[in-house]
């Protein structure tokens, strides 16, 4: 039979592509490689030969492109090995993209242990921990880097007026950081008055690298890696240079190719510091001594792609490995509340005395001391946080804090007090400003001609007032007073000047100032404490403590008013600046009723169906919780409530925790094979609704 295919007259024959003969590798020609796909199923290694060509370079960290289900598609070589277990012809690699080894051994054993934790595959997790390759960037030309030697700068020693000595057990964490040890803190932080918290975290990294270490710090966001960054530079370790060491940034929002040359430097040995956002947890820092975490209760470090990864947790999973661990914040998180009860981690705190010395002063305008104003009482500034403004206005800046961004987030009709919603998706009205029209929050429709449906009625009144609306009433209470904004919407402000001024910010916005405000109000409490979600009071009082950490101490004339109704724990905690309590306390209750992180917890999401179908095959013992409806049902199928969205929850104790996730990946992997309809999982789940 003629191999090639006819052809019409006239026209050229087409000819079968033949693969070009090539020689193997002599020594290991076999790769092993952690091929690009996320499917479940495809959760393995696959082996390729290696061209002899292409000996040299296909070192195990480096990238290459291979033939996969038809396509050329990425992925890593993990390992050399001198035979395969393939019992069929092996395929080369189609070429060696880099001869950057961008896949530390250590960094791909931690993305092993992500994806078993977070029942997520391995192609996922390295998508998180090594950033797309930038061919520029690995082509320029960098000094040689100069060895250190034994009188290599490694930072100042700032002992003398370091706040680590005011703290119990502060000193001790220092002092085994520097010796090459690896203990594992839970630290909460004095207010910004006594020490920026910035020099103390600079600190802790100048120590592991008196030993001889490296370090990772990593920050919810990019207002703080600068933070961090300035710290390091009065601490003497110096922004990372081509041909130097120090510290880099590692933020995606610096750019592809930024972010990709301090992963460079971090990953040739050229930085020994790595400051960064979440992705930063899996930083390939060499000699790896100090991992630090701040504020981990922030919800910032949980990933929103998949396997949702926590940061806090992949650091302490670093942690095992010989590594130092500091995690801490103005309040603890109850997830580390559980490590100090467990002994797995000590807490760095400080006195009493010490905390009562560095805060201002607490108040709490709750609803028995607002009776005594009368009428005044029902005004969204009652008259004594405005003399709290006034009066901190003649010493200094003051910080007002407002839950919501935005004018008016949430308007409603002024007759019947019905919510105003959006005639197309449902969604809630806002007004941008006082004369502006009312626009969806969601899929921001103009409703110019809004009317209510209830009553007919076409005016509108405040349900929510937002920061913006608060800087205008301010603005008119205050006549000639500097106004400052720092929201999402309006811009982060990192500080202020240290001058009379008014500064209006939402929570995780507030600026710094030299010297501290004379005063803060916290307004809307009631507003911040009963916002949903499982850490809903921990969440609150970071937000308040986090702005009221920001003021002068009591002293110095600070003081720091909560303005609203909120759960006696909570304002107990706030009044006697006692977060470690609450942490206590929380946990308690959550112990009591098996919820997290007493207990393990898992969250199935997808069509009910499907849902059902997981929950179902799965073998390992576990309590199901739902499932619950969290959506409509479609219309346009069969059996609309099968296709329903709904959401199960498994709960199960820590001792079982690995045999389900275990089980469940078995599960996924099964179905994604079977090509059934997917789910989302979310393994530890920072808020599971």
């Amino acid at each position: 039979m003629d191999p090639d295919q006819p052809a019409l007259p006239g026209m050229p024959r087409a000819r079968r592509r033949r693969k070009a003969p090539f020689e193997v590798a002599q020594d290991l020609p076999v790769a092993r490689v952690a091929v690009d796909r996320p499917l479940p199923h495809l959760d393995r290694l696959f082996d390729y030969l290696v061209p002899a060509a292409d000996a040299e370079r296909a070192r195990p960290g480096v990238r290459v492109k291979v033939r996969f289900a038809g396509q050329d598609v990425d992925g890593w070589v993990v390992a050399r090995v001198g035979e395969s277990d393939h019992e069929g012809t092996l395929t080369p690699l189609r070429r060696v993209v880099s001869d950057e080894v961008v896949l530390t051994p250590q960094v791909l054993e931690l993305a092993r242990l992500v994806a078993r934790r977070w029942a997520g595959t391995l192609a996922d997790v390295l998508r998180l921990a090594v950033p797309p390759r930038h061919a520029r960037v690995e082509a320029e030309q960098w000094p040689e880097l100069a060895k250190p030697g034994a009188d290599a700068d490694v930072g100042q020693d700032v002992r003398a007026r370091s706040s680590w000595y005011r703290h119990i057990g502060g000193a001790a964490f220092l002092r085994r950081v520097a010796d090459g040890e690896a203990p594992r803190a839970v630290w909460q932080a004095l207010p910004w008055s006594a020490q920026p918290w910035t020099d103390q975290l600079a600190e802790a990294v100048v120590a592991a690298r008196r030993g001889g270490r490296g370090a990772l710090v990593v920050v919810p966001s990019g207002a703080e890696v600068a933070l961090v960054g300035d710290a390091l530079e009065r601490a003497g370790v110096p922004a990372w240079r081509p041909g130097g060491r120090g510290w880099v940034r590692l933020v995606a929002d610096d750019g592809p190719a930024a972010r990709y040359r301090s992963f460079l430097a971090v990953a040739r040995g050229a930085a020994d510091v790595a400051v960064g956002t979440r992705a930063a947890a899996f930083a390939p820092v060499a000699d790896l001594g100090l991992a630090v975490c701040w504020d981990d209760g922030d919800p910032l470090h949980d990933e929103p792609r998949a396997p949702y990864p926590n940061a806090r947790e992949v650091l302490a999973m670093r942690a095992e490995g010989g590594v130092a661990l500091l995690v801490g914040g103005y309040v603890r998180s109850v997830a580390a509340q559980r490590w100090v009860a467990q002994g797995w981690a000590r807490p760095v705190v400080a006195d009493r005395a010490e905390v009562r010395q560095s805060s201002p002063r607490p108040v709490h305008l709750d609803r028995a001391e607002l009776a005594r104003e009368g009428a005044a009482a029902a005004a969204r500034l009652p008259s004594a946080a405005w003399r709290a403004i006034r009066d901190g206005l003649e010493r200094g800046p003051v910080l007002v804090q407002v839950p919501r961004a935005g004018y008016l987030p949430v308007v409603a009709c002024a007759e019947c007090r019905t919510v105003a919603r959006c005639a197309t998706c449902g969604g809630p009205l806002r007004l941008a400003g006082s004369h502006a029209v009312p626009a969806c929050a969601w899929c921001g429709a103009l409703s110019g001609a809004w009317r209510c449906p209830e009553c007919g009625h076409t005016g509108l009144r405040s349900v929510a007032v937002g920061a913006e609306r608060t800087a205008e009433e301010l603005g008119r209470a205050f006549p000639g007073v500097p106004l400052r904004r720092s929201t999402a919407g309006q811009g982060v402000l990192a500080t202020v000047p240290a001058g009379r001024s008014l500064v209006v910010a939402t929570p995780g916005a507030e600026p710094a100032v030299e010297g501290g405000y004379a005063a803060a109000v916290l307004l809307d409490a009631q507003v911040t404490a009963a916002r949903p979600g499982l850490d809903a009071d921990e969440a609150a009082l970071r937000h308040w403590l986090g702005a009221a950490s920001l003021v002068r101490p009591a002293g110095q004339g600070g003081v720091a008013v909560l303005v609203g109704d909120v759960p006696d724990p909570l304002a107990g905690a706030f009044v006697r600046w006692d977060p470690a309590g609450l942490a206590e306390r929380v946990l308690a209750d959550r112990t009591a009723v098996g919820l997290p992180p007493a207990a393990h917890l898992v969250a199935i999401e997808g069509e009910r169906a499907a849902v059902a179908g997981v929950v179902g095959a799965l073998r390992a013992p576990t309590t199901v919780r739902g499932p619950v409806p969290t959506g409509p049902a479609p219309e346009d199928v069969l059996d609309p409530e099968q296709a329903r969205p709904v959401r199960a929850l498994l709960v199960t104790p820590w001792e079982r925790s690995a045999e389900l996730v275990a089980d469940l990946r078995a599960v996924l992997a099964t179905r994604s094979a079977r090509r059934e309809t997917p789910v989302r999982v979310r393994v530890e789940p920072g808020d599971p609704g």
